[in-house]
C-alpha cells in the first residue's frame, strides 16, 4: 500500500535527499534536533557554517565531517 502524503512527510530522508548547502531548518531536520539548538550550535561555531547576508548556511560535507569527529570522540 502506498504511503499517504502525511506519512511521506514524516518518513526520514536519505542523506542524498538534502541539498549540498543547507539552511538551519534543514540541518535541524538532518540531525533531528530543534531549530533553536541548531542556531545555538551554529552561532557558537560548534557546527561549521557561514552567513549569506543574514542567513546561515551549512555545507552537507561539513556536517558529515562534524559527525565523524563526534563519532571519534573528539571534543568540539
Amino acid at each position: 500500500m502506498p504511503m499517504t502524503r502525511k506519512q511521506e512527510q514524516k518518513a526520514p530522508k536519505r542523506k542524498e535527499d538534502y541539498p549540498e548547502i543547507m539552511t538551519v531548518t534543514q540541518v535541524a531536520e538532518y540531525f533531528q534536533i530543534s531549530e533553536m539548538t541548531t542556531y545555538k550550535l551554529v552561532q557558537e561555531g560548534t557546527i561549521p557554517a557561514f552567513k549569506i547576508g543574514r542567513h546561515w548556511r551549512v555545507k552537507r560535507d561539513d556536517l558529515d565531517l562534524f559527525i565523524d569527529k563526534l563519532k571519534k570522540g573528539e571534543r568540539i
